[in-house]
């Protein structure tokens, strides 16, 4: 060997020990900041672990559908009024009329084992159910059972009076006015009806997934029924006795620059400044609004910040603020006319939040083109200057397309957030690329070496 090819081969291995002190210190350094995300978790699956709020002038209430299943309601002074943990899943949840400190949710059970209830689990029992944030009284008011558990709940109830309730039937893609007193089903819309199996999500497993529903009782609507169809990413309005109105349609299905599989429209009539929609536009990352003007639907205004991921919730409050449920940033969240967070509690997987006392939903609030609201979006700048860590989880989210990245985080450990996410991908390419360099290294070294199958033809 000659003195050249040996050193050669000294530098070569230098530089390889350099690259592998690189890789090691990313992945200790990966591995810190995991360890340390999950030692500082947040869990609501006890009553002892949940966090305060901070005072406001109102009673809240959040659910939560994801590992753990629950209802909680804090005070004005932040303290926990109420928490339930008894079902697997919790969805809409609203106010009794005249009676804010009473609720009425949509709420699932998952039945795991075989019986005459479940002849092939898992099976799941959806209920209607009332409970008195201060006696701790629950009544269930209506229930069914269903053949599965995955795409199989209620995600939204709406009480038209006394005795009628509008459900949203994601199973049987089905819209239902039911009378709870004689559990008979007096009006019903299937969105088979207006729209073909051929699209959304696949047909018979998840195809429409209509996650809200919502009883108009004034202005041009009144009396209409407003249909979130999550799979084909449209909000739609049904006249009861003429069907589907699809001039008033809001979003195409794949056109994601509008909408991109929301979450839970809430409909601001004329009388306070519509007629507008506010949506959580879900796998967009944002919360935005539109205003009906011209016969068409203009979007009015949107919200996103670095930590937003999978809004499922956002409404407009008689204040002029606005509650954002927070699925994926694991907190709900209330934003001033200027955007900024004014209120913000912990939640680990939030699918609604309600503050008491306001009406139901947006029902107090005004439209953001009356507010004149302040637009806000994200450019992963923060206010101290350039966010590596949010650039990182951005250029992660770039690859991995949203649905994909919102079902790992829905799968994954709850302390898995969005940069967390992006330091575990960093993680896992430094760890492939180690073992790419490793193998080309240890083949070089044993004299087998790779040729490009395309060359220019002066390489010969």
């Amino acid at each position: 060997m000659t003195d050249r090819s040996l050193l050669s081969r000294v530098q070569a291995g230098i530089s390889r020990n350099r690259l592998r002190i690189a890789f090691v210190a990313v992945l200790l350094l990966s591995a810190a900041a995991l360890a340390a995300a999950a030692s500082d978790s947040l869990s609501t699956a006890s009553e002892d672990e949940l966090p305060n709020a901070p005072e406001t002038d109102n009673h809240t209430v959040i659910t939560e559908s994801g590992r753990v299943g629950t209802i909680t309601a804090y005070a004005p002074d932040g303290e926990v009024l109420y928490y339930n943990n008894t079902r697997t899943k919790y969805f809409d949840v609203d106010p009794v009329e005249a009676d804010p400190l009473t609720v009425e949710y949509a709420a699932t059970d998952t039945i795991h084992s075989e019986g005459p209830t479940c002849s092939d689990p898992p099976c799941a029992r959806n209920v209607l159910e009332r409970a008195d944030l201060e006696t701790g009284e629950v009544e269930v008011l209506y229930d069914r059972y269903d053949y599965k558990e995955h795409a199989g709940e209620w995600h939204d109830a709406d009480r038209i009076n006394e005795s009628h309730v509008l459900i949203a039937d994601i199973v049987a893609d089905q819209v239902f006015i039911v009378n709870t007193e004689t559990e008979i089903v007096e009006w019903l819309w299937d969105a088979q009806s207006d729209f073909p199996v051929e699209g959304g999500g696949p047909y018979p497993d998840d195809w429409a997934h209509i996650n809200d529903v919502e009883y108009i009782e004034e202005g041009t609507h009144d009396g209409h029924v407003m249909v979130s169809l999550r799979n084909q990413d449209q909000v739609v309005f049904i006249d009861p006795d003429e069907g589907l109105l699809e001039e008033w349609t809001l979003g195409t299905e794949d056109d994601y620059d509008v909408m991109y599989e929301q979450h839970n429209p809430d409909y601001v009539p004329e009388s306070r400044g519509g007629p507008a929609v506010v949506v959580s536009d879900s796998e967009n990352g944002r919360v935005e609004e539109f205003q009906r003007e011209d016969g068409e639907w203009t979007r009015s205004w949107e919200w996103a910040d670095d930590r937003l991921q999978w809004p499922r919730d956002a409404d407009r409050l008689p204040n002029g603020n606005t509650l954002v449920t927070d699925t994926h940033g694991n907190r709900v969240m209330e934003l001033d006319a200027d955007g900024e967070i004014v209120w913000q509690v912990a939640s680990t997987l939030p699918y609604e939040a309600e503050r008491l006392e306001t009406g139901d939903e947006s029902a107090g609030g005004h439209s953001a083109q009356e507010l004149d609201l302040e637009s806000r979006t994200t450019d992963g700048a923060t206010a101290d200057g350039f966010d590596v860590l949010a650039v990182g989880s951005d250029v992660v989210e770039a690859v991995v397309p949203n649905r994909i990245h919102n079902g790992i985080l829905f799968a994954t450990p709850v302390w898995m957030g969005r940069l967390e996410f992006a330091v575990a991908g960093v993680a896992l390419l430094t760890g492939l690329v180690w073992v790419g360099l490793e193998i080309k290294w240890h083949l070089g070294d044993a004299g087998i070496g790779f040729r490009l199958p395309v060359y220019r033809r002066g390489d010969e």
